[in-house]
């Protein structure tokens, strides 16, 4: 079985970098989601590749309120996502980042901004978590971090192929 990689962000006490966190960083699975959705009971943010229906139900089901979608709206997402949150109650935000030339200060300061206007856990997603993470590094340098921290914080959301391009962001080369 396929398994998406789920990232929960406990809300123990989020460190000036409005990311980074002084708790746990739990790495769970989409099988864990789909048998028992408390494993996200105490998460603040949840960075994950591409949810179907049935995550998205765990996901309300756990507490979360919205879901912040990173996907170009060219990508196919084999559901109605939109339409899909919005039945179950949460609000849908999309903040399109197609690929490495939206990884910017300007594009994680735009998703600062949306997770600050959202009271409740918040499920942040792109494809497979990679374009998640790249702003969450941007937003943790944002916030104060250095940049090892702000790598490290961005690897932990999913950051993979884009990390050069974080590096360059953070380095300014």
């Amino acid at each position: 079985m396929k398994k998406i990689f789920l990232i929960a962000y406990c809300f123990v006490a989020l460190a000036s970098a409005g990311c980074a966190t002084d708790g746990a960083i739990v790495a769970i699975s989409a099988t864990d989601i789909r048998a028992e959705s408390s494993v996200l009971d105490g998460a603040r943010y949840v960075s994950s590749g591409q949810p179907d229906k049935e995550i998205l139900a765990a996901v309300k089901d756990a507490g979360f309120v919205a879901v912040v979608d990173l996907r170009g709206a060219e990508e196919d997402r084999g559901i109605d996502e939109a339409r899909e949150v919005e039945a179950l109650g949460m609000t849908y935000v999309a903040l399109p980042i197609s690929g490495g030339g939206d990884v910017t200060f300007e594009n994680a300061a735009r998703l600062d901004k949306i997770l600050s206007e959202i009271d409740g856990p918040v499920l942040m997603h792109c494809a497979s978590g990679n374009r998640v993470g790249a702003l969450v590094a941007l937003r943790a340098s944002q916030a104060g971090a250095s940049d090892e921290e702000a790598l490290a914080a961005g690897r932990a959301a999913g950051l993979t192929r884009l990390e050069p391009v974080v590096i360059e962001r953070l380095t300014g080369n």
